[in-house]
Order: C-alpha cells, then sequence, then structure tokens
C-alpha cells in the first residue's frame, strides 16, 4: 500500500519555481480539487489583511502565500468553510498525542491535516505532499479539515 504520493498540488503547473514554505496553499489546493493559483491568491489576500502577534511583524502585510499563512485565522476558518471543510480537532491542551499520521487513525475522505509546523492533504489515507511528512507513522495530527460531500 501506498502512503505517501509525490504531489506539489499544482504549483509548478502554475509557473512557480523553487522550494518554499507553501504547504498550506498545497494542502488545501489538493484536497479541494481547486487549481494551486486560485487558492495561493486568496489565502494571500488573507494573509495581507491578517494582523496577529503570531504573525513575524516583517510579514504582516504581506499579499503573499509563499512563506506561510496564518491558520488560526477567522478569515482562514471561514475559507476552509465556504471550500466545504470541516474542522476536526485530535487533541487538546494537556491531552497528548491521540491521532498520528497514519490511514488507520485516520478517516477516509479528502483531508487537511494540521501538523507540527506542516499542514498536508490526505486523500483516502495516502499523504500528498512533495514529501512524506510522518515520519514513520509517528507525526502527531493536532486537527484536521475534511470536505463535506
Amino acid at each position: 500500500m501506498t502512503t505517501w504520493i509525490q504531489n506539489d498540488g499544482g504549483r509548478e503547473a502554475a509557473g512557480f519555481k523553487g522550494h518554499t514554505g507553501d504547504c498550506v496553499t498545497r494542502a488545501v489546493a489538493i484536497a479541494s480539487g481547486r487549481p494551486y493559483r486560485e487558492v495561493y491568491d486568496r489565502l494571500a489576500e488573507i494573509h495581507a489583511a491578517y494582523r496577529g502577534r503570531r504573525v513575524r511583524k516583517s510579514a504582516r502585510g504581506q499579499r503573499t502565500a509563499r512563506a506561510g499563512i496564518p491558520t488560526q485565522s477567522k478569515a482562514f476558518k471561514a475559507y476552509m468553510a465556504e471550500l466545504g471543510f470541516v474542522w476536526v480537532p485530535t487533541m487538546t491542551i494537556g491531552s497528548g498525542c491521540k491521532v498520528h499520521l497514519r490511514a488507520d487513525e485516520l478517516p477516509n475522505g479528502k483531508l487537511v491535516a494540521m501538523l507540527s509546523r506542516h499542514a498536508c492533504a490526505i486523500i483516502n489515507g495516502v499523504i500528498h505532499d512533495t514529501y512524506d511528512p510522518a515520519r514513520e507513522g509517528s507525526r502527531c495530527v493536532y486537527g484536521y479539515y475534511q470536505i463535506q460531500s
């Protein structure tokens, strides 16, 4: 069984080059089936409007999704809901890791898994990303967005 497929979410086809921290954009594009450029532009709008403390001062107000976006913002959560995703938390403060990045611990369907400093798409138990982030099945999943059909 394949547990990981190399997938850039359409980044290269959209004309982007090189490697960067756009894991959220890639994961959302893959799981939603939307074009990378469309997702990139919308997340860039969200990032530009965000004024949270967790974004370093040099990145505040930038209109780019190249180096990551604030996934805890209300705008990001609203965008995911608009795409038909529902948030499913898998751990709480002090609970410890309950769900790992493994097919037998996650539901089937299209997911955007939120990990420590990373996000990846999972489709029917198979990770779609530019590398395998599973850490041999030990990587903790903080929660995931699951698309509702």
